[in-house]
């Protein structure tokens, strides 16, 4: 619950879990903050660097880039990582002579820093709604739905005796598989107790393009589809209804909010009220790592929410502190969306931080959670 622990003479927290990572964007870190040329469109340059790190990406340079970003992941505190794994296949969309080698690179560059991993193997079968894949997403992209569930229980096979790995299935968008897909994943991931992530409604557009196809919004669908469940993480849900954040309650689902991304984006303030009132089980990711600071996207839930309401306190559980809160919400809930029972070990404390200068001892979770950076780690 956040309770600070003294352990051979030093202060440990539980450690923290990011759910949502991609990497491999943690090279497109320099990409994202320029105005772009007039008539281009919003996501146009940051769009092309994407397709070019996708086109050029080997298995040893995403082992390379992972172990960058799984370095910083671990300065500040997190112990479990939720890799959200989209690209499987060679330029073009030839597998890989093992059709896994990528899943591998970013499980190994994970272990190597001493993460434990949630490889969410993601399945693809569109290029959006209506849109067959072309160019880069080929290399995301699956024959069948057949081959990638294969795929996933090939992962999950090979890592069954591995206590500090999880495979988990995924889906990067409902535009990106056929609706019909949806009930057969779900299925397949309760049958072997997989965490089940899905994108949705990320932004507006996400939405409306739902709509058009299927009648329904994203959460809806889910419901008709009888794929909401408790092991589902719906990953940014920023513009879902108030009726669809009690769906996602209702089933007890996790919802894994990406601060730092949204912020970057653009993609707006999502109603962390509502989701949260609803029991929904909140979590954080990295996602794109533009800045990787689990504390800025934990203290996010709660300024970001007094921003949007103007108002003062947001996540003030009776039983707990904000900053208790959001310390269970970032290390205990993350970790169990992630496929963990627990928070994987604690994280030590540097009570010399310059910032927890001049901090009462009672308090000292407060100013960790809003006012601290990643050097109070040791």
């Amino acid at each position: 619950m956040g309770s600070i622990q003294r352990i051979d003479g030093r202060l440990h927290l539980p450690a923290l879990a990011t759910a949502h990572s991609h990497a491999y964007r943690r090279a497109l870190r320099d990409q994202a903050q320029r105005h772009v040329p007039a008539g281009a469109g919003a996501a146009s340059l940051w769009t092309e660097a994407l397709h070019e790190l996708i086109d050029n990406l080997t298995p040893e340079s995403l082992y390379q880039i992972a172990r960058v970003a799984y370095e910083e992941l671990r300065r500040g505190g997190v112990r479990t990582v939720g890799e959200f794994h989209t690209i499987h296949h060679q330029a073009g969309g030839k597998p890989y002579e093992s059709r896994v080698e990528l899943s591998e690179a970013l499980i190994n560059a994970a272990r190597a820093e001493g993460h434990r991993v949630c490889l969410v193997r993601v399945i693809q079968g569109r290029g959006g709604f209506d849109r067959q894949p072309e160019g880069p997403q080929l290399r995301c992209s699956d024959a069948s739905l057949d081959v990638a569930l294969r795929d996933v229980d090939d992962l999950w096979a090979s890592y069954a005796d591995q206590p500090e790995v999880r495979i988990g299935v995924g889906v990067h968008g409902l535009g990106t598989v056929s609706p019909d897909w949806l009930p057969t994943i779900a299925e397949f991931a309760d049958r072997h107790h997989l965490p089940l992530h899905i994108a949705l409604a990320e932004t507006t557009a996400d939405v409306e393009a739902c709509v058009a196809e299927t009648g329904k919004r994203p959460v809806e669908l889910l419901a008709d589809l009888g794929v909401l469940c408790d092991r589902l993480v719906a990953v940014h849900a920023t513009h879902v209804s108030p009726a669809e954040a009690e769906l996602l309650g209702q089933a007890q689902a996790y919802v894994c909010l990406c601060p730092t991304t949204e912020r970057s984006r653009g993609g707006g303030l999502g109603d962390i009220t509502a989701l949260y009132q609803a029991g929904a089980r909140l979590c954080t990711g990295a996602d794109g790592h533009v800045l990787t600071s689990p504390l800025d996207d934990l203290r996010s839930l709660e300024l970001s929410e007094r921003v949007r309401l103007g108002k003062g306190i947001v996540l003030a559980p009776p039983e707990r502190t904000p900053a208790e809160e959001l310390w269970h919400i970032g290390s205990e809930l993350g970790s169990q969306a992630c496929g963990f029972d627990d928070a994987g070990g604690t994280v030590r404390l540097e009570r010399a931080a310059p910032e927890l200068s001049l901090v009462r001892e009672a308090q000292l979770l407060d100013a960790i959670v809003f006012g601290a950076s990643d050097r109070v780690f040791l």
